[in-house]
């Protein structure tokens, strides 16, 4: 599904961000990233959704390198990866209209777009929140809201770059179960976390990263690696 080859990323002549990683993330996996901030977590994740570019090295999505991509087919990729962020990017509208936006621009219709969204805020738990504007949600309702907008169209990649990070441990808790369930409809899911608390209780694949290097890629890993279990 995810494969990096030999990737190097340079912000700067003296910064590499990455270097010389290696890297396979098979299809349905779930694979937290961890590491201090500056190991290049978030660096990973947008040469993933090509927002970025290698210096050296390839990034292949689907045995295909995405540095060949054109504009078209980068759009494409982009269309079957989903992203949340932590500071809760969404648009000053209700819920319903932020998550009919995206679908109105690919020309769904009225019925189907109906069809997804109450799919969709039925498996985040906000089926009395659609008319809602972000500012009446708490914080976990609005990251809620933005995993409902990352998963509507069913992506087959789910980026989360710190996604519980301005959440208390509850609300923590609750998105961690939502994309446990988006982990099991055949949606990869890659995560770039700080938060201990919810790696060690996940036990899912854990790649930690220093300095821009792989130290650590562990099955059923916590968020410090101990020489026991």
């Amino acid at each position: 599904m995810i494969r990096f080859r030999n990737v190097t990323k340079m912000y700067r002549k003296d910064a590499t961000v990455l270097n010389r990683i290696n890297l396979h993330i098979s299809k349905d996996e779930f694979v937290f990233l961890v590491g201090p901030t500056g190991a290049g977590k978030t660096t990973l994740l947008k040469l993933i959704l090509r927002n970025e570019i290698p210096d050296s090295g390839g990034v292949y999505v689907d045995k295909v390198n995405t540095r060949d991509f054109n504009e078209n087919q980068i759009s494409k990729l982009r269309k079957n990866i989903g992203v949340i962020f932590q500071d809760f990017k969404v648009l000053n509208r209700t819920l319903y209209e932020n998550l009919a936006f995206v679908l109105k621009i690919q020309g769904e219709k009225k019925r189907v777009i109906d069809e997804k969204i109450e799919h969709v805020v039925e498996l985040v738990g906000l089926q009395k929140k659609i008319n809602y504007y972000p500012h009446q949600m708490s914080g976990g309702e609005q990251q809620k809201s933005c995993l409902a907008r990352a998963i509507i169209n069913k992506p087959h990649i789910l980026l989360a770059d710190e996604p519980t990070g301005n959440l208390d441990p509850d609300a923590s808790w609750e998105i961690m179960q939502i994309l446990s369930k988006v982990n099991l409809s055949n949606t990869t899911i890659v995560v770039a976390t700080h938060d201990k608390s919810i790696v060690d209780q996940m036990r899912k694949r854990v790649i930690g990263l220093h300095g821009g290097n792989i130290v650590r890629d562990q099955q059923l890993g916590r968020y410090h690696e101990r020489s026991h279990d």
